[in-house]
């Protein structure tokens, strides 16, 4: 039941090239970096990459997008990667980009054996009639598109049919995490980490801290213990590195001495 690998490269030792992979992570809150990094330094190519959003230029899934090891994308938000839009553009990546709910339902309904589910998201749109570019051509033309999906009436409205999503792997960042398992994730990075880590075969999770199996008490558990395979504890300088997407001040009011 101790799940805790001896390194980050240990445990991402057997990822082999053009894997599917689930990341968790919300914009640079709860990204698993140092298992991002072991894998870059890993050498893996070919991924294909499940994630709200791809990183930044130089960070997070960024680095394995500058070093062309990523193939293919779905997630829902480019964000302020330029690298990721220039990729897309170029054609030089496929990019599946879905509603941001819609997202996370298809994760957790992979995590939970759902192989499919309706949805009103996207109904009368190219997310369900198709024509969604997936891949562009070197002229701008578009290469390959999204395929139509089925859309059904229920109690008189139109919902459209969504997939599960299962990966080979999952990349995850936690808070805390015990031996066996069991998670728990801060504020934010509970949005994707959770779902991403139920929808990978193999779950890998890098967690700040490491408490003992009983420490965390049943209401802490946010993921239990049978969704992950793998543990890797942090350093504090790998827990405390956190960047900062968008640094911003309060304007200073009043004046001094009044």
């Amino acid at each position: 039941m101790d799940k805790v690998a001896a390194s980050a490269a240990a445990a991402v030792a057997d990822i082999p090239d053009g894997a599917s992979l689930a990341v968790g992570g919300f914009g640079l809150s709860g990204v698993p970096n140092v298992l991002i990094d072991a894998l870059y330094a890993a050498g893996a190519s070919g991924l294909s990459v499940v994630s709200n959003n791809c990183g930044v230029d130089g960070g997070g899934l960024g680095v394995l997008l500058a070093a062309r090891r990523i193939a293919r994308v779905t997630g829902s938000y480019v964000g302020e990667n330029k690298e990721f839009a220039r990729q897309y553009l170029a054609g030089e990546l496929e990019v599946e980009l879905i509603p941001q709910g819609t997202l996370a339902e298809r994760l957790r309904a992979g995590g939970c054996g759902i192989p499919a589910f309706f949805t009103p998201a996207g109904v009368g749109t190219q997310v369900a009639d198709g024509g969604l570019p997936w891949r562009y051509a070197a002229d701008g033309t578009v290469a390959l598109a999204s395929p139509p999906k089925e859309v059904r009436e229920f109690d008189g409205a139109q919902y459209v049919l969504e997939r599960g999503i299962v990966t080979d792997y999952a990349l995850v960042h936690a808070a805390k995490g015990d031996r066996h398992g069991n998670l728990l994730f801060a504020k934010s990075s509970r949005n994707f980490n959770p779902l991403a880590a139920m929808a990978g075969r193999v779950t890998i999770a890098e967690v700040e801290e490491l408490v003992e199996p009983g420490e965390l008490g049943p209401d802490e558990v946010h993921l239990p213990g049978v969704f992950v395979q793998r543990i890797v504890v942090l350093s504090p300088e790998e827990a405390a590195d956190k960047r900062i997407e968008r640094r911003t001040v309060t304007p200073a009011t009043g004046t001094a001495g009044a």
